[in-house]
């Protein structure tokens, strides 16, 4: 099987509310997302997504992603795109670094070998672990009544686990905190995402005034050291996020104990050839993760899900969904939201069928 013709769609996601994090220093109004397809010489054509959030959440943008396939589309034409290793390896010769713009078109090579095989791709990333993946329910920022609200919106969709976005003034965290855990059901798991907006004397003035050992912390300070100083004089489990952008800083987060789990998000670290082995560390080594996409539509979000009840579930946390923020569906079929929960069917590849009418004109076309 050969690749003959690489296409590629540009398509807004508008939020269906402004959404705020890291203490509400950064804002989301619109998404900007990538979709290719991946054509071959049998017939086969493969989808991929690949969507940053925004351009300041990390140093990735949309642009980026659809002016690097055009240095990697010559690459990888006439070459077989079931070969996954392969594939990487030619892309990361073509653009060193760079994994963010990867991802869509690995994860389209791996819709090719489910659909080649005739079998769903959590099979081939291990086999379905469970019937369904948990979600989070993801809370912005707000007052800390706002906050609640959403949370309780949330526990009445039949969500679980939530993420709460803070990461403000310490004074204001706390009451953030205090109110939310105040109401925390004994079934629920809460996760407060400062999203790298604490510095590290924050982060120990703040954890170590919560009495409560239950909360996740996720991403407290900018970089792993500063992490890491945190580590040493706290107590609740610390997530790192977007620290996490590759194998390496995986391997340095476990060696120095930083944290008790990732966010793995596979548009991150290169497609889910690359988020593959990096799971597979994770529950070699006893760290608990998020699978998840950093942004996408229904497409995007499918993958993470496939890779995630793939996983043990003693090694999942909570897996986001983006799509559930916005209204725009740039697929039918793929992963079904119901009750806090995703579920897979068991069409080959990815399962889903792109909407082409909504997708539009492909803005490049690589032949």
């Amino acid at each position: 099987m050969k690749i003959t013709r690489i296409a590629v769609y540009q398509v807004d996601l508008p939020l269906d509310k402004p959404y705020w994090l890291s203490g509400g220093r950064l804002k989301f109004e619109k998404l900007d997302s990538t979709i290719v397809s991946i054509e071959t010489d049998q017939g086969i054509t493969g989808w991929g997504e690949g969507c940053p959030w925004g351009v300041t959440y990390l140093p990735a943008f949309a642009g980026g992603i659809r002016a690097g396939i055009a240095e990697l589309a010559p690459a990888l034409l006439g070459q077989d795109p079931c070969h996954l290793d392969q594939i990487n390896h030619s892309m990361d010769t073509a653009l060193p670094g760079h994994l963010y713009i990867k991802s869509a078109l690995d994860i389209a090579c791996w819709d090719i070998l489910g659909k080649a095989a005739n079998l769903p791709l959590y099979t081939l990333l291990g086999g379905r672990y469970s019937s369904h993946v948990v979600l989070q329910n993801s809370v912005s920022t707000g007052t800390p009544d706002e906050m609640l609200a959403i949370v309780r919106s949330g526990r009445a969709k039949g969500y679980t686990v939530h993420t709460v976005k803070i990461g403000a003034d310490v004074g204001l965290d706390i009451e953030r905190i205090h109110t939310l855990l105040a109401d925390l059901q004994p079934h629920e798991s809460i996760t407060f995402d400062v999203n790298r907006a604490w510095l590290p004397d924050q982060a120990i003035m703040v954890m170590n005034t919560i009495n409560n050992a239950r909360p996740y912390f996720e991403q407290p300070c900018e970089t792993l050291e500063e992490c890491r100083t945190v580590r040493q004089f706290t107590r609740q489990p610390i997530i790192l996020d977007e620290c996490i952008q590759s194998f390496e800083s995986l391997l340095l987060a476990q060696r120095t104990q930083t944290a008790q789990g990732i966010g793995l998000k596979i548009g991150r670290v290169g497609g889910l050839t690359k988020a593959k082995r990096m799971r597979d560390f994770c529950v070699s080594t006893g760290m608990r993760m998020n699978i998840e996409e950093t942004g996408a539509s229904q497409i995007g979000d499918t993958a993470a899900i496939h890779l995630a009840i793939a996983t043990p579930e003693t090694h999942r946390h909570a897996s986001w969904d983006c799509s559930a923020l916005h209204s725009v569906v740039t697929a039918d079929g793929g992963y079904i939201r119901e009750d806090g929960k995703a579920t897979l069917s068991d069409k080959p590849g990815l399962g889903i069928e792109p909407r082409l009418e909504i997708l539009g004109q492909a803005v490049a076309v690589y032949s």
